[in-house]
């Protein structure tokens, strides 16, 4: 899972741009601190495919590359665990609508799978409605195994 490196907890919290370039700075952030935290490739591919799909659901089913909104996002790890938290401005929508996409009618998709490699690329996966509207996921790696 991660090399023997030494643990120095780390966090960093940005307030970005609905924009693509967001999404890349994003996608960068977290996975050099995945890697200073000690994850092999592999799992430095996983985390960076995840933290993408959820940058890209904040800037564009959130946010709708609005120029006014902000997507918050703060990554750090500890001892345990690497934690990445994101949130946009958007309207939000029902979690539980969310169609299957193994199901026979979406394997062809073009679209849909996101939340679903999220889920499989990381240990912990959660979403929840901000009071103040929009939309934030927690996405969870252990340092160690469990």
């Amino acid at each position: 899972m991660r090399e023997n490196k030494q643990q120095v907890p780390e966090t960093v919290e940005r307030f970005l741009d609905s924009t693509l370039d967001s999404v890349d700075s994003a996608e960068e952030i977290a996975v050099g601190i995945a890697q200073r935290a000690g994850f092999d490739d592999d799992n430095l591919t996983r985390i960076g495919m995840a933290v993408r799909e959820s940058m890209v659901n904040a800037v564009v089913h959130g946010n709708r590359y609005n120029a006014h909104k902000k997507v918050r996002f703060s990554v750090g790890h500890n001892t345990h665990r690497f934690t990445v938290r994101i949130s946009d401005e958007g309207e939000g929508f029902d979690f539980e609508s969310l169609p299957d996409p193994l199901a026979p009618e979406n394997i062809m998709r073009t679209s849909g799978r996101g939340i679903f490699l999220i889920r499989s690329f990381m240990d912990e996966f959660q979403m929840r409605h901000l009071e103040r509207g929009g939309t934030e996921v927690t996405l969870v790696k252990y340092l160690v195994s469990k």
